[in-house]
Order: structure tokens, then C-alpha cells, then sequence
């Protein structure tokens, strides 16, 4: 990381973290969709598999969709629940945190330059 990332502006470290960001997200989704059994698309076989789930299973699948959901925001496509302006959701931040040293520096970077204070710790998935 150079001086020049962490001081650039907000809008500079957002193009900067958005990839690394969705990564992260992206590689947690995978590796939680990896110890479910498969979910399937149709609505009541989704309603079916998600009665099927034992309480552990129904915490990850509910941390998987909350993940999938943040990727796809982060790609252009909003999330319920999130500004539709905002590229990069402070869950997002919290959600990447932890898991890549340089990553994370960039995160507190990025609050650093919009005024926020950093998030609760993060780094493990539940």
C-alpha cells in the first residue's frame, strides 16, 4: 500500500476496494454454499430446502444470502435495505474486514477519508 492510496479521497478508494471487497464477499459465499446442500431456485423448493436445514445450516444459509446480496449490490444491482447510491454499504466493510491485512488497512482508509469511525472487528465466519 503507498501513501498516495491511503490519503486519496473517498470516491478514488472506492474504485480501489470495490474488486477486493466483492472478492472477499464473493470467497466467503462460495466457501458457505460449499457446506450446504444444494439450494435450489424454484421459490417452494427454496421454502422446502430452507425447512430441511438444521439450525446451524439455517444461520449460514442466512449469512450466504446476506453475502450474494452485498456482492450483487457492490456489482451494480442494489440491495434491499441499501442506499442504491452507495457503492461500497458499510456492511460490505464490516463483512470484508479481517480476512486480508491490506484489505483492511484500505477499509480504514476509506473510513478514515469519509468521516466514519471503524467498524466492530470482523474476520470470522459464523
Amino acid at each position: 500500500m503507498t501513501p498516495t492510496t491511503v490519503e486519496a479521497a473517498p470516491d478514488t478508494l472506492v474504485e480501489v476496494l470495490r474488486l477486493p471487497v466483492w472478492n472477499t464477499l464473493a470467497q466467503r459465499a462460495d466457501s458457505i454454499r460449499h457446506t450446504l446442500p444444494p439450494r435450489p431456485e424454484a421459490i417452494v423448493a427454496r421454502l422446502a430446502w430452507l425447512r430441511s436445514l438444521t439450525p446451524e445450516q439455517a444461520r449460514r444459509a442466512a449469512l450466504l444470502d446476506h453475502l450474494d446480496a452485498l456482492c450483487g449490490h457492490i456489482a451494480g444491482h442494489p440491495a434491499l435495505g441499501y442506499p442504491a447510491d452507495d457503492p461500497l454499504p458499510d456492511a460490505a466493510l464490516q463483512e470484508a474486514e479481517g480476512y486480508n491485512r491490506q484489505l483492511t488497512a484500505l477499509i480504514a482508509a476509506y473510513r478514515a477519508a469519509r468521516g466514519n469511525p471503524p467498524a466492530r472487528g470482523g474476520g470470522v465466519d459464523g
